[in-house]
């Protein structure tokens, strides 16, 4: 008897003692251990961060079961030289070679110029294609592509007032390619400072300095001038003074454009402050 009456105390002890453990251990299964479930919280975070992909799961024993997106799966570490990044890389080792080919002599030199510059634009638009179309796009390429553009435009455009054209149309006029070409350029540099400055705060700022339609006709205006413009230093196309004229007025649209989208863009960022 004795020894049945103490048994029954610590048949109560372990009973309750179990049901505390199984207790503990669903709340674990379930994430409501708060070391578990903010592990996995910023763990979900971090990977829906970094592709949108991630997954996080629990398994039976209570731990957390990490599924890394597919790109790291596949290669451990994310890729960084991407095609779409070697054609980046690309047009900023282009730079040294239009400046060296721009002060050179001969024939050739104009149509090696030309080349090089209306090469880096082709490449500049399918760059993005390849990354949107076969998804290799990287954070790494996404810095280094404005800055091969503006790289890449800047040079020319100094290139282009070291050397003024003639033109019989505008007569002798020495700011004729200075002023839209600090227009460009200062927008250029205002735009980049206020994307950095943007990147440091929240999404909506982000989405106020996302590329408009104005950016984009702006490019496209801007290529064509610089194209147009150092294709008409060939001798052999002196004569076409017509060459030389649209080369400019493409100039002065790109840099109405690139003022106009910039005031687009500050409206947007002031509305955000405001409210």
């Amino acid at each position: 008897m004795a020894l049945g009456s103490a048994q029954a105390p610590l048949a109560a002890v372990a009973a309750t003692s179990g049901e505390s453990v199984r207790r503990r251990a669903g709340d674990a299964v379930r994430g409501r251990s708060s070391a578990n479930g903010d592990a996995a919280s910023y763990m979900g975070s971090l990977y829906e961060f970094r592709n949108g992909r991630g997954e996080i799961e629990m398994n039976g024993s209570g731990s957390v079961k990490q599924s890394p997106p597919p790109l790291l799966q596949q290669s451990g570490t994310p890729k960084l030289l991407t095609l779409p990044t070697v054609l980046t890389i690309g047009r900023v080792a282009a730079v040294p070679l239009l400046v060296s080919t721009f002060y050179m002599d001969g024939w050739w030199a104009t149509t090696a110029t030309t080349s090089i510059f209306l090469l880096a634009a082709l490449t500049d638009w399918l760059d993005g294609y390849i990354a949107r179309k076969m998804r290799l796009g990287t954070a790494f390429g996404a810095f280094l592509d404005p800055v091969a553009d503006k790289l890449m435009v800047s040079a020319t455009l100094v290139l282009l007032c070291t050397k003024p054209l003639k033109c019989a149309v505008f007569g002798d006029v020495p700011w004729l390619l200075a002023a839209p070409s600090i227009t460009i350029i200062g927008r250029e540099i205002t735009m980049s400072s206020v994307r950095e400055w943007a990147a440091s705060q929240n999404g909506r700022a982000l989405e106020a300095v996302a590329v408009n339609s104005f950016g984009k006709w702006k490019t496209a205006t801007q290529m064509t001038a610089l194209t147009v413009l150092l294709a008409s230093r060939d001798p052999r196309l002196a004569a076409l003074t017509v060459l030389v004229a649209a080369g400019v007025v493409l100039l002065y649209i790109s840099a109405g454009l690139a003022v106009w989208s910039l005031v687009v863009y500050m409206k947007k960022i002031w509305r955000l402050l405001l409210k």
